[in-house]
């Protein structure tokens, strides 16, 4: 059974059709990227997964459950076993990173504060910040935030986690750290991701299978070697637009 299965789903927003019939299949331990231009329906995927949203047909099925079907608590156990790094990390700013990290364990669990320090700590260890846990987000780059919004979202041990643009506005560096840390959570907690980026250079580094969303339309779904020898003519348009960014232009 796979993690996250996504079978003729519709979505309208606004009058405006934003998802056209979607099918795609994530399987339990995969990282599936999801690239496409902006307005493409990504970030609405997203949320459909995490119930925000819900389709006007077709299943979005999450561990075998048809999203759509369920009530207050079955989405809250639902969404306990996900975590989701936002574009910006989306941290408190009145909480240091050690307490923005140890908020969904102290809402969520019977864990001891000395038992939420040590999980804390740790997390924080091994994402590499951490020197900055009792810092405030105010006083840390942006590749630190999105690191401690890393760690906050998988301090709970999720069995899906879901990445909204994780290397946007970062440098060329820090955006190859976020990436190995990816990859790096694949292979410690086997975690099923899924990925919304703009950066190819990041899907083709850390994903199983990439799919192209254009117009609400999965356009194109492969390994990444089979995505980068597409011949369908907006792919290429794709690839070749990024690989202009590469060399042509600074990244944000």
């Amino acid at each position: 059974m796979p993690s996250i299965e996504f079978a003729n789903v519709y979505k309208c927003l606004a009058g405006r059709p934003v998802l056209n019939g979607i099918s795609f299949k994530v399987e339990k331990g995969e990282t599936f990227v999801l690239v496409g231009p902006s307005g493409s329906g990504k970030s609405v995927t997203l949320n459909h997964i995490i119930g925000l949203f819900k389709a006007e047909s077709g299943l979005v099925s999450v561990n075998g459950d048809d999203v759509a079907q369920l009530d207050a608590r079955g989405l809250e156990r639902m969404r306990s076993h996900m975590g989701m790094l936002f574009q910006s990390g989306a941290l408190l700013n009145w909480m240091s990173v050690h307490d923005n990290v140890a908020l969904p364990l102290r809402e969520n669990t019977d864990l001891s504060e000395p038992e939420i320090e040590k999980k804390v700590m740790e997390i924080l260890e091994f994402l590499e910040i951490f020197d900055a846990a009792y810092k405030m987000p105010d006083e840390i780059s942006g590749g630190m935030k999105k690191r401690a919004g890393l760690a906050r979202a998988i301090v709970s041990n999720p069995s899906i986690m879901l990445f909204d643009e994780p290397t946007a506005g970062l440098d060329p560096v820090m955006s190859r750290k976020i990436d190995s840390l990816i990859m790096s959570l694949k292979k410690r907690y086997n975690m099923t991701s899924v990925v919304v980026t703009h950066d190819l250079i990041s899907a083709f580094g850390i994903a199983d299978k990439i799919a192209m969303i254009e117009d609400g339309v999965i356009i194109e779904c492969g390994t990444p070697e089979e995505f980068q020898l597409s011949t369908h003519k907006l792919v290429r348009e794709f690839i070749s637009a990024n690989s202009t960014i590469r060399k042509g232009e600074p990244q944000p």
